[in-house]
């Protein structure tokens, strides 16, 4: 495989304890920080991407086709993974071009992302077989890596978050945006422990199945040691509340490192608020996923002013 070690280093994804606003300190809250392996390509999309381009590199293909929005951490942490490592790499980007780029696009570019528009129907059929005969009539012979990374072989990467985890504890925790990050935090515990996925997404209830065909179809297994909580979304992806945006930020002085506005934020606000509840019992220890992101902050910065 490919040594990838001279740009990433997993040794950085060190685990941490954390304070949450607002909340009893009678159950333990650790964060394992991913975001740390790199600058950029941080987090989950740096564990589902790297065997999806050892994979790539053995096949002997030179362009990473990728799909994403307009607010895309994966198009992001992509199209810098190409810059490094000699790809190119083009975007299918959904909907319209909107001018000025945000930050997240604007990067991707300048790193070497050529991207292209799909208009939203169109894009609902991006998994179709009529859209991918079209992508490879179009761009050759590119190697297709699907929205958000997240496939079989990027579960590969993800459970090795858990293997990395060198400490007890009694439930992990992840944001989940496509639900291959959590699928592949499933196949690693194998059964063991607890896992909740807080998507951030409305409606998120969907990736119940998603999940569990994945994990079935990497593992050949089916667990029953997880669960969804879909009451944290906020109102939708990327959208905001005054207490969700003050929570953030009381985080950030409390613990001295930032959460992102997309995915953490919502998973850690809810990780609050059920020990509120007592979902949690005293004495249980949380390790939560900090899946990186922290450039999409950047793009949401207007967003966050508002409040």
């Amino acid at each position: 495989m490919y040594n990838f070690s001279k740009h990433i280093n997993e040794d950085a994804a060190t685990i941490v304890p954390v304070k949450l606003p607002n909340a009893p300190s009678n159950v333990n809250i650790f964060m394992k920080r991913i975001d740390l392996v790199h600058p950029i390509i941080s987090g989950n999309k740096w564990y589902k991407m790297k065997y999806n381009i050892a994979e790539m590199l053995n096949q002997g293909k030179d362009t990473l086709l990728t799909f994403g929005g307009a607010y895309s951490n994966h198009l992001h942490a992509a199209a810098y993974a190409g810059k490094i490592f000699g790809l190119k790499t083009i975007g299918l980007l959904r909907g319209e071009e909107h001018l000025p780029l945000n930050e997240t696009l604007k990067s991707s570019i300048d790193n070497g992302m050529e991207i292209h528009y799909v208009d939203r129907s169109r894009f609902r059929e991006r998994e179709s077989e009529a859209f991918l005969d079209e992508v490879k009539q179009k761009f050759g012979e590119v190697f297709i890596l699907p929205l958000g990374g997240t496939n079989e072989i990027a579960l590969k990467g993800c459970a090795e978050i858990v293997e990395q985890i060198d400490m007890d504890f009694d439930y992990i925790c992840s944001a989940s945006g496509s639900g291959g990050t959590f699928a592949g935090i499933v196949a690693g515990l194998e059964g063991s422990k607890k896992g909740i996925a807080f998507p951030a997404l409305k409606g998120g209830e969907f990736l119940e199945g998603i999940i569990s065909d994945l994990v079935f179809e990497y593992s050949g297994k089916k667990y029953s040691n997880w669960s969804l909580n879909t009451d944290y979304h906020f109102g939708g992806f990327a959208k905001l509340t005054r207490e969700l945006v003050e929570f953030t930020k009381e985080f950030k002085r409390l613990n001295e490192f930032e959460l992102d506005y997309i995915y953490t934020n919502k998973m850690m606000f809810g990780i609050a608020e059920l020990i509120k509840s007592g979902y949690f019992k005293s004495g249980e220890t949380i390790v939560a996923i900090h899946s990186g992101g922290l450039q999409g902050n950047l793009g949401m910065m207007e967003r966050i002013e508002k409040f």
